[in-house]
């Protein structure tokens, strides 16, 4: 038997999908489509978000009214503990160490590909199916996670943690669409969703406002004052709170006139911010823990393109590995690398793994 899309040799409607609900456009359409091309679907919706990092409105709803209409099983799941744990703890604790923390890519290993998935294979799931605009490539020796066909919407780049284990069981069925083409699709489904804005920013931070949800959490440290200091070792003036800066920064330093600085170095044990000229922020070696491979065996060294945010460029480079650390060498001069961010290696549009930056 020929493998059917989803790459398994199984008729579709002997194929049971799991689809990652969020209430959004992208999974909604997705489910809509497996459904069409007759796969036997169900829906996982996770709540995870509560006071003070809940918004206004909920998109968990709309997942069920999604499901209903799609005609599928539909199952909620409550991980608001579990994300607290997981996701918030982590993105706090990450800024009280200067760190410029990636809770999207924590979110996507611990919660939605790791809590979500093993419960959804428990449900007896052949596959599990997210809206991601990635690409998933059955080859001779296994799944492969690519980049998506659009430049502008790939999200690669937070997938890299995914478990290898759970990635042989993954798909993202809207690799090759187009964000109109995925609205048309929940039209023709006839779903309400299909005009839904898209979802901005942090879905925990929905106003962007991380600094306040930190003063809300952790209000002595938000507030905590200190030094801004220039690399040359002037006192230039006073942050207030190490948490309102990050890597790169030029805007909202307060310290006016004179030449244009950025942020180059959180400096949290001593509580001070680190500033100078855009050169002093270039770098050529950045340090990664918690590697994730997801190649076949580890090399000692290998060629790569590394990417350090998802909207930045990649950059070339030789990386060295030495079991759950690595060390990465850039071909050229790369400003912004910020401890905390994750790391994700290409080898052209593959995504190969990545780690977390731990310093440079």
């Amino acid at each position: 038997m020929e493998p059917n899309s989803l790459g398994l040799t199984k008729l579709p409607a002997d194929t049971k999908v799991c689809v990652a609900m969020s209430g959004g456009v992208d999974s909604s359409a997705t489910a809509y489509l497996l459904k069409k091309q007759g796969y036997d679907v169900f829906g996982v919706t996770m709540d995870l978000l509560q006071p003070p990092y809940a918004p206004a409105t909920f998109s968990v709803a709309d997942a069920e009214k999604v499901a209903k209409k799609l005609g599928i099983p539909h199952f909620f799941l409550d991980l608001r503990d579990a994300f607290k744990r997981q996701v918030i703890d982590y993105f706090v604790n990450a800024y009280r160490k200067g760190l410029t923390p990636s809770p999207c890519i924590r979110c996507n290993q611990a919660i939605k590909l790791g809590l979500l998935a093993d419960r959804a294979f428990d449900y007896g799931a052949d596959l599990i199916v997210t809206g991601h605009y990635a690409d998933i490539r059955i080859s001779p020796q296994g799944t492969e996670l690519h980049k998506g066909k659009n430049p502008a919407k790939d999200q690669s780049y937070f997938l890299f943690n995914i478990r290898k284990e759970v990635l042989q069981k993954f798909r993202c069925p809207l690799a090759d669409y187009d964000k109109s083409d995925v609205r048309a699709l929940a039209a023709e489904a006839g779903l309400e969703i299909a005009t839904k804005a898209d979802s901005q920013d942090i879905c925990f931070v929905p106003d962007g406002d991380y600094a306040r949800l930190i003063g809300t959490l952790a209000p002595d440290f938000r507030y905590t004052e200190g030094d801004i200091v220039h690399v040359d070792g002037r006192i230039l003036g006073r942050h207030k709170g190490i948490v309102n800066y990050t890597v790169g920064q030029r805007r909202g330093l307060g310290i006016g006139g004179g030449d244009i600085l950025y942020v180059v170095k959180i400096d949290a044990e001593n509580n001070r911010v680190i500033v100078g000229p855009q050169s002093a922020l270039l770098r050529r070696e950045a340090v990664l823990t918690d590697i994730n491979w997801l190649g076949d065996d580890l090399p000692q060294s290998m060629e790569l393109s590394v990417k350090f945010r998802s909207r930045q460029k990649e950059v070339p480079a030789q990386v060295f590995f030495d079991g759950r650390e690595a060390t990465v060498r850039l071909y050229e001069d790369f400003a912004g690398i910020a401890p905390g961010q994750g790391c994700c290696f290409y080898d052209g549009s593959r995504v190969m793994g990545g780690g977390i930056i731990a310093k440079y």
